[in-house]
């Protein structure tokens, strides 16, 4: 059938990979875990949960008595920010260095574990002053700063779940957030560093705040300097209120379902999705993994994620992965390109760093600047790769373990969701023979297959949808106050299955292949932008009737964005208002989504009942023949769309 055979239709990929004999002979997770997993899944999990320090040690490891509303390690209690930062001072590595911090400007600083406790401690204590109590929500709106990770660890700390709102997105969006989850605090900074300059921050906040007049304090980190607004009695400067507290605070135990984070995504309709992960079993599976796939040795190893705190991947694998196993890592502030090309390779020079791990729209852009500015550093301490946030192109890999690995490195390359909470599919990196572009296999205590349509697990070398057949202990719990939401968006395709829209195949070897979305939500530089989002964008303009809107492949950024557009009766088409749109965009949803190209058309291509057939927009986009026009209204709306397409500007 059709959709399976198009996600099949996958590349021979021959080349291998073995482990290197000494990581393998040393690594942290083995073959067995495999076994011991399918031995007995539970019992696995709850040794996994061991690994962390718990006030009130579980005694049951799943509630799945009400599915799909899971319940892990229901009857423990424990502190998620005790087990990232006090439990290692108190094991005597108080003087080990948690975060290197690189800012874009050249400022550093190296925060110990013991600095680390006590600039928490003061952050939670701020947060006590200011009103902030266990449940109530907390907004979050920062650059890549240490601040970042210490207000996140400041919420965890006193039982304020909190929602980071990433740093690049518009005041409606922030605002959207911030009303959703019901916060009572932000916390800001007055801007950040950039692609070379000071952008500030705190204005998309104080704009956003006009329409959320429940918020009672914002709080100011100092970054950058600039000229700040401000408004007397809400606004809070954070060095001046963390300064004069106690650098002591005793932190309270939470139950394990305790919600610690909500963290939005985007939704094939406009409202943004809150996902929520609550406390035990998130923290279980995000240090197990961050210990298991990146074979981390906190002794020795200086890792870098070069994710932002913005997106799940810095949650889980710059802050509470790392820190939960007493890591050090570097955080990085800016842009691969500031002030050159190099400056990743830079940082992994002075850092000494061991394990990196990135994203394949980082790789190709990196391809694409040329072999030769990496191979001006010393990458020598490199000893793991790993790759997150969409399928990697085989060529890709093969060029990231060369170029950047010195042909000598394992790759990881990982498969998760902001709603798996933690990494789900990956080689393990002292087991693993890898295959570049593969994800291959579900971790120890995973289950994840490929089905066909009809639900049935597809045979190796077919194609499908990628489901997760048993609950994990970091899975979303539910979209924040939508229950049925949670129910029809993941678990109503497959019963009794998850699925998130994302289409894979198995090889011959029964390894996964993810082939990227099968919906309507586009991955652009690794960040998932719903079609529905960028057209009510396009919308909201005064000249602009209707909208579809497609993914279309791009070598650098994954999918760039493509749009067709039907203007307004008295509207005229002009490159100027073309312009104006894709600004447009940029301003409602932020600059990550905004489009490629955009076309204007009479017309778009719809099926009787007025649904617009994006399959066929992609096909035009991508500069295909287009595919099937039999159930379209009006055939002929595809020629005129396809004999407009070479002529419209692209930005590159």
């Amino acid at each position: 059938m059709s959709s399976n055979e198009s996600l099949a239709n996958l590349l021979k990929e021959e080349r291998r990979f073995a482990p290197p004999a000494a990581l393998a002979a040393a690594a942290n997770v083995t073959a067995d875990a495999y076994a011991e997993a399918k031995a007995d899944r539970l019992a696995f999990w709850a040794a996994q949960a061991r690994r962390l320090n718990w006030a009130t040690e579980p005694t049951e490891t799943l509630d799945w008595s009400n599915p799909p509303f899971a319940k892990w390690f229901a009857d423990g209690e424990l502190n998620v920010a005790y087990n990232c930062v006090d439990r290692h001072v108190e094991a005597g590595l108080g003087d080990r260095v948690a975060i290197h911090f690189e800012g874009e400007p050249g400022d550093s600083r190296a925060i110990t574990y013991a600095q680390l406790k006590d600039e928490v401690s003061q952050a939670a204590n701020a947060l006590l002053e200011l009103g902030v109590a266990k449940g109530d929500r907390v907004a979050i709106y920062l650059p890549m700063v240490p601040e970042a990770v210490v207000a996140m660890l400041a919420c965890a700390r006193i039982g304020a779940p909190h929602s980071v709102v990433f740093g690049g997105f518009s005041a409606d969006a922030v605002a959207s957030r911030v009303q959703d989850a019901d916060a009572k605090l932000v916390i800001t900074a007055d801007g950040g560093y950039r692609r070379g300059k000071a952008t500030a921050l705190k204005p998309a906040i104080d704009e956003a705040l006009t329409q959320c007049p429940q918020v009672e304090h914002v709080l100011v980190v100092r970054r950058t300097g600039q000229e700040t607004a401000w408004t007397e009695g809400r606004d809070v400067w954070w060095d001046e209120i963390t300064a004069r507290q106690s650098t002591e605070h005793a932190p309270e135990a939470h139950a394990a379902e305790h919600p610690l984070f909500i963290l939005y995504t985007s939704g094939t309709t406009g409202k943004p999705k809150g996902i929520l992960h609550t406390t035990g079993g998130y923290l279980t599976q995000a240090s197990y993994t961050h210990n298991a796939v990146f074979d981390l040795k906190p002794e020795t190893d200086v890792y870098w994620c070069t994710a932002d705190i913005g997106w799940v991947t810095g949650h889980s694998y710059i802050v509470y992965g790392p820190l939960s196993n007493g890591a050090t890592q570097v955080m990085y502030e800016g842009t691969p390109d500031t002030p050159h090309q190099g400056r990743f390779w830079e940082i992994v020079q002075k850092y000494g760093v061991t394990i990196l791990y990135t994203a394949p729209t980082a790789i190709r852009t990196f391809m694409k600047w040329g072999d030769d500015i990496p191979a001006k550093f010393d990458l020598s301490s490199l000893r793991l790769l790993g790759s997150v946030g969409e399928p990697i192109n085989p060529e890709a890999w093969v060029w990231y373990r060369e170029h950047i690995g010195g042909s000598r490195t394992p790759i990881v390359d990982t498969w998760w969701q902001t709603e798996t909470g933690a990494i789900m599919i990956s080689p393990l990196p002292g087991v693993t023979e890898t295959k570049p572009g593969s994800a291959q296999v579900a971790l120890p205590g995973i289950a994840a297959t490929v089905v066909d349509d009809e639900a049935h697990e597809v045979p190796d070398g077919s194609g499908g949808y990628l489901v997760l057949t048993e609950p994990w202990p970091s899975m979303l719990r539910t979209i924040w106050g939508d229950d049925q939401r949670y129910i029809d968006t993941y678990w109503s395709r497959f019963e009794g299955r998850y699925f998130a829209g994302d289409g894979a195949k198995k090889d011959d070897d029964g390894d996964i292949w993810l082939l990227g979305r099968v919906d309507d939500v586009m991955l652009v530089s690794g960040h998932n932008i719903s079609t529905t989002e960028v057209e009510s964008a396009l919308v909201s303009h005064p000249q602009v009737a209707e909208a579809a809107v497609v993914g279309a492949t791009d070598a650098t950024t994954g999918q760039a964005i493509v749009a067709f557009v039907i203007l307004r009766g008295t509207a005229q088409d002009s490159d100027e208002l073309t312009a104006e749109l894709r600004d447009h965009v940029a301003k409602v949803l932020g600059p990550i989504a905004k489009p490629k190209r955009i076309l204007t058309v009479s017309e778009l291509p719809k099926t009787r009942s007025g649904k617009i057939m994006r399959r066929l927009l992609r096909d035009v986009a991508e500069n295909r023949a287009v595919g099937d026009v039999t159930t379209l209204a009006d055939s002929t709306v595809m020629d005129l769309i396809q004999s407009k397409l070479p002529s419209a500007p692209s930005e590159d």
